[in-house]
């Protein structure tokens, strides 16, 4: 297992579908990623210097988060780039502790 350090662009008009996918426990169920996708996601923070989103996440897969990719990922987010591969969780959140929440944007959208 190792941990991803990942930025991704957010597709804006499929943000609130992610968070009702999120909020209704969908993802969480998924098997084996659901639990660590839905923890991480729900950290997910803003980059505002690059409108990324970033979060860090537990990953089993070769390559780096296929089946995350293929079953929520990819339907959300655009330019998914593994900034680090194999990452300390605790230090990788330390990183971007200081960006404001990706939730937070979202809802302060107009």
């Amino acid at each position: 297992m190792a941990y991803r350090f990942v930025r991704a662009r957010p597709i804006t008009d499929r943000l609130a579908e992610l968070r009702e996918r999120l909020d209704s426990g969908e993802i969480a169920e998924m098997k084996p990623f659901g639990t660590g996708m839905t923890t991480a996601l729900n950290d997910a923070r803003y980059d505002p210097d690059t409108g990324e989103a970033v979060w860090i996440e537990e990953d089993y897969c070769t390559p780096p988060l296929a089946m995350e990719r293929e079953a929520v990922l990819d339907d959300h987010f655009g330019a998914i780039t593994i900034v680090d591969p194999d990452v300390d969780e605790s230090a990788g959140w330390e990183r971007i502790d200081g960006l404001p929440s990706l939730w937070e944007r979202v809802e302060a959208k107009p």
